[in-house]
């Protein structure tokens, strides 16, 4: 285990190293939940063209669980695990290009977990209309996740666990969301 965890230091030394302070505006956008408003609103238009009102509540109820469980469940590993962010690591003192700080510990992260939700829930409820979208949710995804490392906050291993998570979570409530809408339609036939 002591040399999985250095090798992820190794990987975020080095990851974390290639940023450049004219960029690092860019990354702290990236990283912001404000800044994708406008991709959530299209998300919610999507869905509504694809699945109308009365199912598009049912679809968000389970967004807003799913989002829910995703950021709770980091929140407790967080704690639980309580395995330092790389900008709080003391072995790790003037080594991280530190953009930004976050809370002391960051395993795993919410940001990937949640994206990855997000990218893996709207391919599913998506997929037949929109063929090519997964693969531009899930470069969303990936983006918003390395922001984390070139800002200092997570480790690569928090980001694979992350996005891990968030594509069980998207999958399973993409699959209660299409689950309730066929019983739905079935019973309303």
């Amino acid at each position: 285990m002591h040399e999985i965890i250095q090798e992820d230091q190794q990987a975020f030394l080095y990851l974390n190293n290639l940023g450049s302070q004219p960029f690092d505006q860019f990354w702290i956008m990236v990283s912001a939940t404000w800044i994708w408003v406008p991709l959530y609103v299209i998300f919610l238009y999507l869905l509504y063209k694809e699945y109308r009102v009365r199912n598009l509540i049912f679809i968000l109820i389970f967004i807003a669980l799913g989002v829910t469980v995703s950021d709770q469940l980091a929140g407790i590993f967080k704690t639980g695990i309580a395995r330092l962010r790389p900008c709080h690591d003391p072995t790790l003192e003037g080594l991280v290009r530190e953009v930004k700080c976050g809370g002391q510990f960051g395993f795993y992260s919410s940001h990937a977990s949640n994206t990855f939700f997000i990218a893996t829930l709207m391919s599913i409820l998506l997929r037949k209309t929109h063929k090519y979208l997964p693969y531009l949710l899930f470069f969303w995804a990936a983006m918003v996740s390395y922001s984390r490392i070139y800002l200092g906050v997570h480790f690569p291993m928090d980001l694979i666990m992350g996005a891990l998570m968030g594509f069980f979570l998207g999958g399973f409530f993409a699959t209660l969301s299409l689950k309730v809408i066929y019983n739905r339609a079935k019973t309303n036939s």
